[in-house]
Parts: structure tokens; sequence; C-alpha cells
């Protein structure tokens, strides 16, 4: 248990009815405290901004910026996710039908994606995939798979769509070929790789439009993003958020599809005059 949720646990009895609503927030809302301001809380809570600051003291914490500081913290800094993805499991062990229930666990997952997605902001993201002259997408370590699923599935619908691989390609060419006209796609998850962090960094510099998708809306990605998609991975390992960050990924996708329809019907008017018979094995069995 991290310092403040103990905080709230020793002193919530004692707490004030409006103090006890801002506890239950933080405690079942900590990603939206570390961003928002004590108002928007208050107002969100329905108590005024001075009682917001109130609580913060009564946990014996310097005041509100000291406290969503340690949540900020607490989020970026959680434990293994490979300890929790073992220990959530492990849970399951002795269940009958372990396998349906680990498949069980993650259509939840999507379920609870879909119902806290920031629509807008996917809207974004999707326009910004269609208009951006060339995409640039990179995900490393556990991010490489959608990194990879997204360069192929999105070079289906339109072209100069690359894919950043850092064991072959040099870091310096890559960011100069982007522009004004550019976006990048940086796929972040914790534990947080600094490599993908500096080319967020680095395509900003060069005037891109950074789409971030990662698990924290206060990961250090979000420093750089113009659009942030966060998949929150509510306690879980983030190993546990991958069905779902496919999930959203496949909804982009087929957003793009269907809004750039005419250059996706160009596209596939190219595929179907290709001869690729020696590529796929047709004959029947």
């Amino acid at each position: 248990m991290h310092d403040f949720e103990q905080s709230i646990k020793d002193k919530f009895p004692e707490l004030s009815k409006g103090h006890k609503k801002i506890a239950k927030y933080l405690l079942e809302q900590p990603q939206q405290f570390a961003i928002k301001s004590a108002g928007q809380i208050g107002t969100e809570v329905g108590v005024s901004e001075t009682t917001v600051i109130r609580f913060c003291y009564s946990l014996k914490y310097d005041g509100f910026s000291d406290l969503q500081k340690k949540v900020r913290e607490t989020l970026l800094l959680q434990k293994s996710s490979l300890d929790q993805y073992y220990s959530n499991k492990l849970k399951l062990l002795d269940e009958p039908h372990f396998f349906a229930q680990v498949m069980e666990q993650d259509c939840q997952n999507i379920s609870r994606t879909a119902s806290q997605m920031a629509e807008r902001d996917v809207q974004k993201a999707v326009e910004h995939l269609i208009e951006g002259e060339q995409i640039l997408i990179c995900g490393l370590r556990s991010s490489f798979a959608p990194a990879h699923w997204l360069s192929f599935t999105l070079g289906l619908m339109r072209e100069n769509i690359f894919l950043y691989k850092s064991d072959t390609d040099g870091l310096g060419a890559v960011i100069d070929r982007l522009n004004a006209r550019s976006v990048f796609v940086a796929i972040s998850f914790h534990r947080y790789l600094k490599e993908t962090i500096h080319m967020a960094e680095l395509a900003k510099q060069r005037g891109a439009t950074v789409i971030g998708i990662t698990d924290s809306p206060v990961a250090p990605v979000s420093k750089f993003a113009d659009v942030l998609l966060t998949i929150s991975p509510s306690g879980k390992s983030t190993l546990d958020t991958t069905p779902s960050l496919f999930s959203l990924l496949n909804a982009i996708v087929a957003k793009v599809s269907v809004q750039d329809k005419q250059r996706f019907e160009k596209r596939k008017q190219q595929y179907e005059s290709l001869d690729i018979k020696h590529l796929f094995y047709d004959e029947p069995l």
C-alpha cells in the first residue's frame, strides 16, 4: 500500500464528509487526481477548491501540490509488471477453466478501456494519421509487437508508414526525415524506455505531431505528446493491457479505413492488381 493510501486508511474515520468524498475520488481515480487542478477535482467531487487543499493538509502533506506529486510518483514507480502478472494469474491456478477465466479478464479489460476512452482524442489521432505525409511508429521491447502490427496494418491503408527498428535503424537518420508534416507514434508502457521518450522529444523538436499511446496521463511521453491515448492497467500488470492495446489500435485502423475511404479504395485496387500467386498457397487441400 502506498503512503497516501495508508494515510487515508488511517484517518478515514475521522475525516469530514467532504474530505471523505475527496479520499474516495483519490483512491478510485488516482490518475485523474495526478493531472487535474484542485479546483477541477473539487468541482467533480462537489466540494470547494479550499476543501480539497485542506484535505491534503489533513493527511499531513504540504498542500495540494505536494500530495499530487506523491500520487504522480506512485503511478510512475509501480512494482514489476512481471510480478503483478504472475501474482494475478496465480490466483486463478486452482480455479476451474483457467484459460477461459484469463480470457474473460481480457474481455473485462477491453470493456473497461472502451468505457473510459476519450473518443475526441482518438478521433484526433485518426485525423493526424490520415493527414500526415509520413508516419513513423516506435515501440520497443514489449511494445514492439503492437508497433509492428500497427505499422503493417496502416501500411495496407496508406503509403509512407515506417516502423523504427532499434537494432538496425540509425536514430539520427530516422529522426532527420521527420518534419512538420510528419506524425510520430510512440507506444510506451511501464517500465518506460528512455529511447522511446527521447525519440518523441526529438520528433517534437523537428515539428512532427506526436501521438503517445501509454498507460498513464503522467507517463514520460505525455510531456511531448500532442495527442495522448491512455490505457490504464487499473492496478494490474501492464502485460494485461496488451489485449486492450491491440483492440484500441484495431479501432483506430478501422476508423482510418472508413474515414479515408478514397485512399483506401485506391490501395485496395493496387493490391488486387498485383500477381501474388507466388506468395500464397491457394491450391485446394
